[in-house]
């Protein structure tokens, strides 16, 4: 079982990450209309799935504006920000901050899918939101990259993760 610390505090994970050259895990998460977002939303595509606490925190939102500031050049690539949040306040969030380049994207419907993807803080005051990660997965349906921070007060490694991605 996996483990992240936030500010040296430890945070137990459930759920197993997903080895890359593996087929992704399933999702079936909602976009900010209240759309659903599977794997078929976006069939063919290269996509950067990147796990976060919540979009009302400061580390999320720089996160989420420099994946928005990164996605602009990536073609056949789609970004998806996923949190515990509502629908409701990622897409005012994302609409405040004018992110045109990412879909933000709620586990509302999915509650397995931080257990899936081994991203699920599983004790402690953050029990149910997901821990901080970013894995990429293929045209194919293939992980070909995966990185969970180890501390939940950090940001991940964009250089690697989009290179992943191209």
């Amino acid at each position: 079982m996996a483990s992240v610390t936030l500010k040296g505090n430890p945070f137990e994970l459930s759920g197993t990450l997903p080895e890359t050259g593996q087929v992704a895990p399933d999702y079936n998460l909602a976009a900010g209309d209240l759309s659903p977002v599977t794997p078929a939303t976006h069939s063919g595509k290269t996509r950067i799935i990147v796990t976060v606490p919540s979009l009302d925190t400061p580390v999320c939102q720089t996160e989420t504006r420099a994946f928005n500031e990164k996605a602009a050049g990536l073609t056949d690539t789609v970004v998806l920000i996923v949190s515990s949040d509502l629908p409701f306040a990622q897409k005012r969030f994302c609409e405040t901050e004018g992110l045109e380049n990412v879909v933000a994207c709620s586990d509302l419907r999915d509650r397995g899918f931080a257990e899936r993807w081994g991203v699920a803080i599983s004790e402690g005051p953050l029990q149910g939101v997901t821990a901080r990660a970013v894995f990429v997965v293929d045209a194919n349906g293939k992980l070909v990259y995966r990185e969970l921070v180890p501390e939940i007060a950090q940001e991940p490694d964009y250089d690697a993760a989009l290179a992943a991605a191209s």
